[in-house]
């Protein structure tokens, strides 16, 4: 629960947060090239989660083949979970989950570091961190956590040419990782209609810049932020979801799923569609390639188009 003070301090940082200037100007990383694809098209791993969740996740890679075909031992690897809010579960990112991966990672012989910033008033981000106890998680697992906005000249300016979006800021510490891997959640968003893989990435982006960002043509900016970028790998926790409201609360549902792929146009549609196998009021349109995170996302080939992509369960 989010005390007097903490709000205070968060809409002090809401208001008051800048982009910094004189940040150097840079391209967008090369585009990935999504490993996991059969017959030319994008798979999406679905799996019906055990209680061992590093079993489900192990379950959801193999599907799709295996971990070297998009990680390398010794990548340096940018781990992004959804921490927007210091709500639990699946307003937040599930610990057990966020440790089942950075566990697998570690395994396979990479550098990881867990990054994040938390949206509007729950910043600052180390509060919600300490809130939901990622300061021990990190401690066990001897890994770095970053809090974005507390590096503050460590950000790069991309130039994107998007038709809403012309340059984002974004943290240099995820541009210069070697690989991404994304843990969305599965829920729905009063704003933008729907929070996944997608929707994920505007946590990347600088605090200064998101008040914009929500002005006008939310759905299709949050497309094109990842023109900086795409993940090697998502990992989308979809044991549970909500149905309305979202991002930090709502109805809830038990989908009791775990996906997996590395097209992000793919595993979100694949989730939408979940979530209209419930009967929930909210602002999901009955098909999702509608959406116009999707649409626009399509329109810079971002992902997979209709009838693109397989599930493999």
């Amino acid at each position: 629960m989010v005390s007097f003070i903490d709000k205070i301090i968060g809409v002090y940082h809401f208001l008051s947060d800048r982009t910094p200037r004189n940040i150097p100007l840079v391209a967008p990383k090369p585009r990935v090239v999504n490993p996991w694809r059969r017959n030319s098209q994008a798979l999406v791993a679905r799996v019906i989660a055990s209680r061992d969740i590093r079993d489900s996740i192990d379950r959801a890679i193999a599907l799709l083949g295996h971990l070297g075909q998009a990680i390398d031992r010794g990548d340096k690897v940018l781990v992004k979970p959804n921490f927007n809010s210091p709500d639990p579960y699946p307003g937040s990112t599930d610990l057990i989950f966020l440790r089942a991966v950075v566990e697998l990672l570690l395994e396979a012989g990479t550098k990881v570091t867990i990054g994040e910033s938390a949206g509007g008033i729950w910043r600052p981000t180390r509060n919600v961190f300490r809130k939901l106890g990622m300061f021990e998680l990190a401690r066990y697992l001897d890994v770095e956590l970053v809090a974005f906005e507390d590096k503050v000249n460590d950000w790069v300016r991309i130039k994107i040419n998007g038709y809403y979006l012309d340059t984002v800021t974004m943290p240099r510490s995820a541009y210069e990782a070697d690989k991404i891997v994304y843990l969305p959640g599965m829920k729905t968003h009063y704003i933008a209609r729907f929070s996944g893989a997608l929707k994920l990435v505007v946590g990347f982006m600088h605090p200064g810049e998101r008040r914009t960002l929500h002005a006008r043509h939310l759905e299709q900016k949050v497309a094109e932020i990842s023109l900086c970028w795409q993940p090697n790998l998502i990992l989308m926790d979809a044991r549970k979801a909500f149905l309305s409201s979202g991002p930090a609360k709502g109805q809830l549902a038990e989908p009791g799923l775990v996906l997996a792929s590395g097209d992000l146009v793919a595993i979100d549609v694949e989730a939408m569609k979940v979530l209209l196998t419930y009967k929930a009021k909210n602002r999901l349109l009955a098909d999702p390639w509608q959406s116009l995170q999707i649409v626009t996302a399509l329109r810079h080939n971002l992902g997979a188009g209709k009838n693109g992509y397989i599930v493999v369960q």
